[in-house]
Order: structure tokens, then C-alpha cells, then sequence
């Protein structure tokens, strides 16, 4: 009998044990009443709703006038194409909606298409959607790297691509910085060869014109749609056909519908109107059997955080010199707002540990200081922990870079900065990050920015990103120049480059995010790093979406 309660003894300390090993609840003492927490959340929640408004006016593309003239020629709008296309009631994770922002001297909202990861029959896609009431859907260069970004997404993630197409091409005055170099406008057929020979499919639905280069991206989908009596494929258009041979001809009889489905076999459905053709689509991914199947449902139920996340914007809020703690923030993002801390009492200015999101495992590695050498060193040894065990990252950002100074130069901060760099430039493991604050300096590279291939990058709309912050560029520069009216322009270019609406314009991010929708995006973006690798067989063997393509894809016959 003593044996006996000694067994149950010992099974219920082992179990105590492991279960203090297990994730605790992050405490939370943010009083929302105190003065400071309403200052921030005040700001917080106006940079939101301006945020918002810009992100309205993007998605209402070329305009009421451009809409009508789509209208008028039976034609759905590009955003109701999209929702037709869709699964009801079903999220879509827009990518870079802000996109083009201020670049052009002329408005291009949103560069022009629209992309981003839906839900269709059933499954998750990329779908890219050129905008034909913006520059009647031509290619600016930043259209070229959006589009180019959905399909990286695509790849990584073996996810397939819908292709809604109405384009006129590259915008010819800017073709030097469309057409020629190698992540223009041929990369797009290059990438769609090289996915389709990975097996992840590719599809098109012509709904307009889609001329000269544009007619490839049609011609190279393993199976495409075009709307009767308004669908156009041609490499050149009647007037360049009469320019270059003398023939003359309509647009119809030259790439219309009927006669790339009849004659030409360029077409594999003719549909009679846009809807028609996104339900033929609709079949089409739906009977892609294991293509393109690979998600993984979570390994564990996923579970409310205990703390609302509205109270994320009075606890950041918009100045990015206002320290606050990051545990707060973690608090408001994971499950149950359980986060298992890795040498918490180490390098406290960087803050590591396990959590889940939405059911799914992530490491965490988030700022909570300036970077000195026990805090890089920390973070390299949680990110190779995380990459040995095959644990996603999650970097959550708010950083003004690495500690300078002769004491930190002794003690040897290049070196340990650059084993942090060289730890998240090597873990063989899906990276996530989120800017939540600032990201100066070095301090990006160590915390997976844009040149760190993170399979997303989001940026709260309070972000900065930016070689260093603009008050003590200005005071470097007044080391170096005696212009005084310099350093005031300087300072004040610098402090309008460094912001989140700057960078999204140019797709350095993904997009900006509500400080409220960072938990669902992050999940999806977790859902999708889960799914798993395919392996096909090919000429030399097994292939995965990360590999080189074996064999050709899909010809068109």
C-alpha cells in the first residue's frame, strides 16, 4: 500500500513539475483611467480612423467617374468581382492597400490592383486583381512590385493564384522602370512558369483587354476564363497591327473571345458575363483535388486573450519615444495571454518566449529596450532554439538599434549584433514581423526587417522605420555641415520618410494594420506558414515550393 501512494505521490509532483514549466498568464497592471493612457489612446485612435479614411479612398480606386464608364458597358467593378469570387462571408487579408500612396504625381490608388489572400470553394488563395478604373489597370513600377509580392507570397506558401485580368500593359512613360530589368514586368511570367512547375496552380479570368505583355499572363495560366463580347488577348492592338503590317482590323476579330475559345485555344471557357466567369473559376479551384491542399489545423484549441484589445492603443499610443511595456502588448495577442518567457531575468531589454496564436505554436522575440550585448546574445539563442524545433517567429518591433558607445564597443556589440543579424538571416523557419514602434538602425536587420525575407511584414499606423531617428540625424548633421536651414529640411524629409504611410506606399511592408487586428492577422498569417511542403515527383526527383521547379508547369496546347 506504501508503494502504491508512493507511485501516485510521485506521479503528482511530476506532474506539478511540468505543469509549472507550462505558459503563465502575463499579468496586466495598464490602468486605463490614468491620464497618460487616454493621451495615448486619443492619438492612437485619431491615426487609426486617418489611417482608415486614406485606406477608403484607395479602395474606391480610379474614382465615381471611372466606376460609371465600367458600369455602363455591363461590366462589374473590380471589388465586386473580387467579392464574387470570394467565399460569402469569408475574411480577405489585403496586401499593401496604401500601396503608390503620394509616389506618382498623378493619383494611382492602391498602384492600381488589388491583392491579397482569399478564401475560394473552399480554399485559400492569392488572388491579384487589376484595378482597370485606375490608368485603365496599367503596370506603374510599383504595380509591377505588387504584383510580384503576391506572387512571392503565393510561392512560400504553395498557395494557388486567380489571376482577375483587365490591363493595358505597362504605362508606357515609365516603361525604363517596368520593362527591362529583372523584377519588372517578365518576372510575373517567369514566377507563374516556375509555380505551375512546382504544381501550385495557376488561373486567369479575362475580363477586359489584357494587350502585349499583359496578354502572358492569360496565355501562361494552366486553365483560363474570358467574358465573351468584352474579354481581349492580343500581343498588339489594331492600331499597331495596321502601323506594323497595314492590316486593319476590330478588336473582336483580332482577340475577342470566341476566337481565342474556337480558333486559337489560347482560352479554355467562354463565359457570358463577369459573373458567369468568376462561378466558372469558382468550379475551377474547386476541383483542383490535392493541388494547392496542404493546410494544417492548428495543434491546440485556440483561446481568447484575457485582456481587450482595444487597450493596445492606450498602451502604446503614437510617440514612439514613450516606452511602454511589450509584455502588455503580448498580453493582448496570444491565447489566453499565456506566454512561457526564455531567460527572462537575462538581457532584459529583450523579451523571448512561447506562446500560441490561434491555436498555433509561435516564438516570440519582442523589444523592450535598446539592443545591448545580453540582449542580442539572448535573442540569437532563441531564435536557433526556435529554428531547431521548427517554431515559427514572431518579432514584434520596437527598437532604436543596437547600444553605441566605448563601453559597448568593448564589450563587443558588433560582434554580438551580428551573430543576432546572422541568427535571424539563417533560422529555417517561417518569420513574421510586426512594427509596433520603432525600427532604427541595425536594430531592423535584428528584427527581421524587409531585407530579412519575413514571410509578412505589418506595420502599426504610429510605426517608423528609418537609419535613425530624425532628432539625432539632425544632430549628426550638425557635426558635419554648418547650414543650420539644412539640418531643419533634413530633419523634417526624414521624419515624413520614416513613417508607416510612407513606407507602405513603397511596399516595404505588407501593409498597416489595426493595432486591434494584429492577433486575427497574425493567426492567418501563422495558419498559412503551417501548411504543409509539397513533394512531387519530377525530372531528378522530389521538388518542394522552396526548390528549384522540376519539369515545365503547364503548356497551353
Amino acid at each position: 500500500m506504501r508503494l502504491i501512494l508512493s507511485k501516485a505521490l510521485l506521479r503528482r509532483t511530476l506532474f506539478a513539475q511540468r505543469r509549472s514549466y507550462h505558459a503563465s498568464v502575463l499579468p496586466s497592471l495598464v490602468s486605463t483611467s490614468s491620464p497618460e493612457f487616454q493621451a495615448k489612446a486619443k492619438a492612437m485612435d485619431e491615426l487609426v480612423t486617418d489611417m482608415e479614411s486614406k485606406i477608403a479612398k484607395a479602395r474606391a480606386g480610379g474614382g465615381p467617374k471611372a466606376a460609371e464608364r465600367m458600369r455602363s458597358k455591363g461590366k462589374k467593378l473590380p471589388r465586386e468581382r473580387l467579392s464574387l469570387l470570394l467565399d460569402p462571408h469569408t475574411p480577405f487579408l489585403e496586401l499593401s492597400a496604401l500601396a503608390a500612396h503620394g509616389v506618382y504625381p498623378e493619383d494611382i490608388p492602391g498602384a492600381g490592383v488589388i491583392t491579397g489572400i482569399g478564401r475560394i470553394s473552399g480554399r485559400e488563395c492569392v488572388i491579384v486583381v487589376n484595378d482597370a478604373t485606375v490608368k485603365g489597370g496599367s503596370y506603374y513600377p510599383l504595380t509591377v512590385k505588387k504584383h510580384l509580392r503576391a506572387q512571392e507570397v503565393a510561392r512560400e506558401h504553395g498557395l494557388p493564384c486567380v489571376y482577375v485580368v483587365e490591363s493595358g500593359g505597362a504605362a508606357l512613360p515609365h516603361q525604363a522602370n517596368v520593362f527591362p530589368d529583372k523584377e519588372h514586368f517578365g518576372r510575373i511570367f517567369y514566377n507563374m512558369a516556375q509555380m505551375s512547375a512546382l504544381g501550385i496552380p495557376q488561373i486567369a479570368v479575362v475580363h477586359g483587354i489584357s494587350v502585349a505583355g499583359g496578354a502572358y499572363v492569360p496565355a501562361m495560366a494552366d486553365e483560363n476564363i474570358i467574358v465573351q463580347n468584352q474579354g481581349r488577348i492580343f500581343l498588339a492592338g489594331p492600331p499597331l497591327v495596321k502601323a506594323a503590317t497595314g492590316e486593319e482590323v476590330d478588336d473582336e476579330t483580332l482577340g475577342g473571345g470566341l476566337m481565342h475559345s474556337s480558333e486559337s485555344g489560347v482560352t479554355d471557357h467562354l463565359a457570358r458575363d463577369d459573373e458567369h466567369a468568376l462561378a466558372i473559376a469558382r468550379g475551377i479551384v474547386g476541383d483542383l483535388g490535392a493541388a494547392g491542399s496542404h493546410e494544417v489545423l492548428p495543434p491546440q484549441a485556440t483561446e481568447d486573450p484575457l485582456y481587450p484589445a482595444s487597450e493596445l492603443h492606450g498602451i502604446v499610443g503614437t510617440d514612439v519615444r514613450q516606452a511602454f511595456d511589450m509584455r502588455d502588448v503580448i498580453a493582448r495577442i496570444v491565447d489566453g495571454s499565456k506566454f512561457r518567457e526564455f531567460k527572462k531575468e537575462y538581457g532584459t531589454t529583450m523579451i523571448t518566449g512561447f506562446a500560441h496564436v490561434h491555436g498555433y505554436p509561435v516564438g516570440i522575440v519582442a523589444n523592450n529596450g535598446i539592443l545591448f550585448s545580453p540582449s542580442a546574445l539572448k535573442a540569437t539563442h532563441f531564435i536557433e532554439l526556435c529554428s531547431q524545433r521548427q517554431i515559427p517567429l514572431l518579432f514584434l518591433v520596437n527598437v532604436t538599434g543596437y547600444m553605441v558607445g566605448s563601453k559597448a564597443e568593448k564589450g563587443g556589440i558588433a560582434k554580438d549584433g551580428a551573430k543576432m543579424v546572422r541568427a535571424v538571416a539563417c533560422a529555417d523557419v517561417p518569420k513574421l514581423t510586426v512594427i509596433v514602434g520603432g525600427s532604427f538602425g541595425a536594430g531592423n536587420y535584428g528584427m527581421a526587417g524587409r531585407a530579412y525575407s519575413p514571410r509578412f511584414l505589418w506595420m502599426w499606423p504610429n510605426a517608423k522605420v528609418s537609419v535613425m531617428g530624425s532628432g539625432q540625424l539632425s544632430q549628426v548633421m550638425s557635426q558635419v555641415s554648418k547650414d543650420p536651414s539644412q539640418h531643419s529640411s533634413l530633419k523634417s524629409e526624414i521624419e515624413d520618410q520614416s513613417t508607416a504611410l510612407y513606407s507602405s506606399a513603397r511596399l516595404w511592408d505588407d501593409g498597416i494594420i489595426k493595432p486591434t487586428d494584429t492577433r486575427d492577422v497574425v493567426g492567418l498569417g501563422l495558419a498559412l506558414s503551417s501548411r504543409k511542403r509539397q513533394t512531387s515527383s519530377g525530372r531528378g526527383g522530389s521538388t518542394t515550393w522552396d526548390g528549384d521547379g522540376k519539369g515545365f508547369g503547364v503548356f497551353r496546347m
